[in-house]
Parts: structure tokens; sequence; C-alpha cells
């Protein structure tokens, strides 16, 4: 009787794509027992469907079987229905199918609107549960009638089902609690974080992820990014107009709208000209507000601080836009290419580098991957994830690439992570990231994940979800300047302060008049290492290794005449600094000063050569650049001793007087005011 009806009435399918693909009626679908349903998980009773189960409502119905399935490892959708409200006898029967019941709907091309190629996890599963309605004594329910949990395909672990759409969702609450976020201007990573921190969750553990933030940013955009795009563009002609030194580029698509635009300072490409040898391409940020993909170039100074050095802002992320922002930056730069760039994990990337910079040895930055790690490892480590993470740090810092192999493969056996596809990944790439296969190249001490929260402060001063796209190379060089100035300000204060010989070596009291306190900290540390260290003469060269030990150690080799020392441990190569086993060498050859060669330009206090820079030099902004520079050098001779410091005042007070004999245009004085009142 019920089936005769079924075939009468009006059947609607929910997703087209089901009604080919799936078979769920009264033919297809036997009434099943608990005892005959294979459950795919220890399940109480009392929550497994059962053929006369009762509900109030479908929807009581669907929620029912949708607890179900999150307790199992699947999620659902509803399927097809038999009725409708309002005609005849109503709605009276509902499917509910699982998330990968049916086969991949077939679109149609459309050659006018791009096609997202995104792969379908349908694979014809046959689960279901089918409810139908049942009148008696005049009040309406609904009865299970048919049910199937059997699965063609694996069922996911309950720290993973979380991830499915269905159970991804961001409640009103946290959606204002969003907004508010980005209306300060933090990024979407620092949104999670804060969250996780104020719902008291494990890393990785909200209902939602980075994607659905994104997503929800994106739908309250108000911005029209056409109009936005034509300010941005007249915004760079007018700083060009004013400041020719500032270099942009641009590319327009065919219906000529803003693709793909970069841009860079005058002060930036000169402090690439001496710091730019490595470079980090930053691409894991994005403008909140227009959700476009945003790239940044940073490097380190001579004082171990970020400099910045060029943005690109690009409608997509892919080969193309990202070999062009490559193509865009080195053109910049005079044609100069760094000799290390480090990035994030990205194949486009990497493709690119190799295409646009093939003498330039790529690298994944390591804060970049740990940041991963949390939503990696949280949940499957547990309470293991910290002892595990202090572990891949050892291996990361390793100098043998022989120790790192042995170690890692004992650390996936004792975390039981042979099966892990990140921890297979990040072994698959481990020449481009682990310190062991890295070493003989060079890069400034970007390795430091401490070096990751400086750039990250430095962006954020800019990033901003209400900012308008045409005043972001605005606030990017009021930011850019705010650096400058904080930068200068860090080095005075490093400079002033009393530099303490540990070891009363004369290659050490030379290197401090020679080499910022930041690089002398760093070869510092080497010579009081040195002198626990040994060496032995051998035919081609050094043996030097540690006191205590009998085994091990490192070949160093030297040659006096050229003044040319190398050590097996590659450390010279990699940091610009001389290792502990080549400073034993020297001090055992009675050298008493480090070879020019090797205490590298990048890591100088200013040098007599820039009082020559300053003469003949036409460039307004690298004249002002370089007197600040004899300037941080005349505080630091002169904090020496109170000789002098009183010739240093005496002197300056007599320039300053004459300087300000010195008449100044009035253009320059109205631009002066106007830079003092935006400060």
């Amino acid at each position: 009787m019920m089936s005769e009806e079924a075939g009468q009435m009006l059947v609607v399918y929910d997703d087209p794509s089901d009604q080919r693909s799936l078979s769920l009626d009264d033919t297809s679908s036997t009434e099943e027992s608990p005892d005959e349903t294979r459950l795919s998980l220890e399940t109480p009773n009392d929550v497994i469907p059962y053929i006369g189960q009762r509900f109030a409502t479908h929807d009581e119905g669907y929620e029912f079987y949708s607890e179900f399935a999150k307790r199992c490892g699947f999620s659902i959708r509803r399927h097809r229905t038999e009725g409708k409200d309002g005609v005849g006898k109503g709605l009276t029967r509902r499917y509910f199918v699982c998330h990968r019941a049916g086969n991949t709907p077939v679109k149609t091309s459309n050659e006018n609107k791009p096609q997202r190629n995104r792969k379908s996890s349908r694979c014809g599963c046959q689960a279901y549960m089918r409810i139908s309605k049942v009148t008696e004594l005049g009040a309406p329910e609904w009865r299970v009638t048919g049910f199937d949990n059997h699965h063609n395909h694996e069922l996911l672990e309950p720290n993973q089902v979380r991830f499915l759409p269905a159970y991804r969702t961001i409640s009103d609450t946290d959606k204002s609690r969003i907004l508010m976020f980005a209306k300060t201007g933090i990024s979407v990573q620092q949104m999670m974080r804060l969250m996780e921190l104020e719902k008291c969750v494990e890393p990785g553990y909200l209902p939602f992820t980075e994607k659905d933030v994104r997503n929800l940013l994106q739908s309250f955009r108000k911005l029209d990014p056409e109009d936005e795009s034509v300010d941005l563009l007249r915004m760079c002609r007018n700083i060009k107009e004013k400041d020719p030194n500032f270099k942009f580029e641009y590319t327009l698509d065919s219906d000529n709208r803003l693709e793909n635009i970069a841009w860079s300072y005058a002060s930036s490409i000169q402090s690439y000209e001496i710091f730019g040898d490595a470079v980090v391409f930053d691409t894991t940020h994005r403008l909140t507000a227009f959700d476009l993909p945003l790239g940044i170039w940073v490097g380190m100074n001579n004082y171990g601080m970020p400099c910045f050095f060029g943005c690109v802002i690009s409608r997509e992320e892919n080969s193309r836009s990202l070999s062009w922002a490559l193509k865009a930056f080195l053109g910049f730069m005079n044609g100069k290419a760094p000799q290390t760039i480090l990035t994030d994990q990205n194949l486009c990337l990497k493709d690119a580098i190799a295409k646009e910079m093939p003498s330039t040895k790529h690298a994944l930055c390591i804060w970049m991957i740990v940041a991963k790690f949390p939503s990696w490892f949280n949940a499957v480590l547990g309470e293991r994830y910290n002892e595990w993470k202090a572990e891949f740090y050892r291996l990361y810092n390793l100098e043998s690439i022989e120790d790192f192999e042995l170690g890692w493969r004992d650390m996936v056996n004792i975390f039981g992570l042979l099966t892990n596809r990140h921890v297979a990944n990040l072994h698959a790439l481990r020449n481009l990231w682990a310190l062991p296969y890295l070493r003989s190249h060079f890069f400034a001490g970007m390795t430091a994940a401490g070096l990751s929260k400086s750039i990250n402060a430095f962006i954020q001063r800019f990033l901003s979800a209400q900012t308008r796209l045409a005043h972001f190379v605005e606030q990017v060089a009021v930011a850019v300047d705010f650096k400058d100035q904080a930068a200068e300000q860090q080095t005075m204060q490093q400079n002033l302060q009393n530099i303490s010989l540990k070891t009363g070596a004369p290659m050490e009291s030379h290197a401090a008049t020679v080499l910022t306190p930041y690089a002398f900290s760093k070869l510092q540390e080497q010579l009081v290492l040195a002198a626990h260290y040994a060496s032995f003469q051998l035919d081609d060269g050094f043996h030097v290794r540690h006191h205590t030990k009998h085994v091990g150690g490192r070949k160093v080799y030297w040659d006096p005449r050229e003044g040319i020392i190398s050590c097996s441990c590659n450390q010279f190569e990699f940091s610009g600094i001389l290792c502990r086993h080549a400073l034993r060498v020297l001090s055992t050859g009675n050298c008493f000063q480090i070879p020019e060669r090797y205490l590298p330009m990048r890591w100088r206090r200013i040098n007599t050569s820039s009082a020559k820079l300053l003469h003949s030099s036409n460039d307004h902004g690298e004249r002002i650049q370089l007197l600040q520079n004899m300037v941080s050098s005349l505080i630091t001779e002169s904090a020496k001793s109170k000789e002098r410091l009183d010739i240093a005042t005496e002197q300056v007070s007599i320039l300053l007087s004459r300087i300000r004999d010195q008449p100044v245009p009035p253009q320059v004085i109205r631009d002066f005011t106007s830079i003092y009142r935006k400060l």
C-alpha cells in the first residue's frame, strides 16, 4: 500500500546528481534490524538507529542521524523527499545519506567562467537512513523504515571527522568576534590562536578552520576591488612623481583589470645592495579586506634587525603570478639575485624560483613550517606533542646528515608516525629545511625562529582589515620608516654598550673594533669555545676536536700566505662568522688578527670608505643614510673614554653652529614640517 502511494507522490532530490547514482526506494532498501547492521565503531545501543524508531519531526530525525554519523566517522546530507508540504498528504518520506553517497556530478563547461578543479569525495557509498511519516490517533510522527550502515570507504577517526564541512560551523558569537579582530588588523592565524586561548582548547581544535574564517571575511567585503585597483595605480604614480627612486611594476589582464602589482622604496633598494645576500619571501599573508595574496621580501641588516626590501599583491597565487613577482623584484634590484631565498612550502613558488633565480639557493623557512605543527600533530600526538617538538628541534640543529637520518628514523618509530603524511612530506623535503643539508649556504642568521617574531611584528603594522587598497602603499612606507627609525635607535643603543672582552686575545679586541656588536657577540661565542679545542697538524691541514674527545672533530685547511682558512663544519659559509675550529687553528698559528676576508662587509660597522661615498654620491637619500652611519660610529668611538667624549662634544657643537648658518630652501621646510606632523 505504501509503495503504491510512493510511486504517485512527488519525488524531490536535494542534489540532482544523486538521482542517477542512488536508488533507495522500497525495492532496493530492505528494512533491517540492529543485529543485521554492521556498525562502524563501538556505539551504545541507545544511539543506534533502528527500524521503528520514532521522532516528532523529520528535523529531529536528521539531527539524531547526524550525531550518530559524527561518532562513527562520517557526515550525512539530505538526499531526497517524497511528497510536498501543502500538497495532498504533504511530505511523507525523507532520505538521509552518507556524505560520500552518489557520484561526481558532471559540470557543463563555460568558457567565460573559470572552473574550480576540485576533487569530489563521492564514491557511491550506499549507507543511509529513511524515515516515513505515520499518522496514528491524529498525531503524525516520523519512524525509521530503512537503515544501512555499510560503507565502501574508510571512516574517519574522532580527531579527523570534525574537519568535515558538515561539522565545521562558526556561531554568531564567533562571527562577531572574528569581525572585531579583523578591524584591529591582526592576521587570521592570530585570530585562530586568540580564540583557542579564549575557549581553552588545544591548537587545531576549534569547530572551524582558517579557510572558513577567510571565507567569512570575504563574504563581508564591501569595497569594490576594481575601483580600489584604479586608485592604487594612481597612488603609485603620484608617489613616483614625488620620488623618482620609488619603483613599481604592474600587469593588467585582457579586461584591463589590475592583475599584479609590486613595489620597492629607495631606502629598501639601498639596503638590499648590502644585505640582499639572504632574503625571506613571505607569501603566507593576505589582505583581509580583499582576500588578496600578499608577498613581502625582507632581510637582516648588520645589527641583526629585519629590513624591508619589497612588496607584491596579486589577484591569484599561481606559478605565473609568482614568476612575475620574482622578475619584478630582480628588476627593482638591478638584476642582483640573492644567494639564498627562504619561503613557505609552496610548489608553485619552488618552480618560479627555479625559473627566475636559477643560481639562488632555495630553502624553506623553518618558522613557517613550525607554525603549522599544532594543526598537524597536536591531535595526533596528544600529551607527547611537546616531547616530539623538542626532538624535532634537536634533529633540525644537528651538523651531520648521517646523525639526522638515524635520529629521524628513531623519532618516527618512537612516536608512531610511520604512516603520518605530514612527517613523510617533511622527510621528503628535508634537504630544503634541515640544517645538516643547508650549512654550506649563506643564511645570515635567518634560520633563527626568534627572527619570525620581529618580522611578523613589522608586517602587522600595515596589515589591516579596513585598509583601503589605494592607501596600502603609503601605509607600508610609514611602517618601513618607523622600522628604520626604531632600528637606528637600537643600533645606537648597541653601540653605546660597553663591549666586554672575555678572552683577552688580540683577535678578539681587533674584531670588536670592526664588527657590529651583534656580529661580534656571535664571533665572541666561538672565540670562548675555541679555547676548549685541541688542534693537530696533518699533511693537508689540521684536525680539531674538543679536548675531552678522542674521536670525531673537524678538518681545517689553512694557507697563511694566502690568508685562506676553511673548516668542514661550514659555519662561515652558513653565517659569515668564523667557527671555533678555524679560530683555534689561527690562534695556534700565532695569528693576532682575523684575516680581512673573514670579517664580511655585511657584518661590519661603517668604514672610512663611506666618507668618500658621501661626497661622490648624488642621491640625497643615500647621503643621509651614510651620514647616519657616520654619526652612529662617532657615538660608538666617543663613548669609549671621557677624553674622546669631550673632544666629540666640542667639535659637534662647532659643526652644528656652522650647519645652522646655512640657508634652507622654503620647499624643504614645508616638506619637513609635513613629515614631522605625520610622525
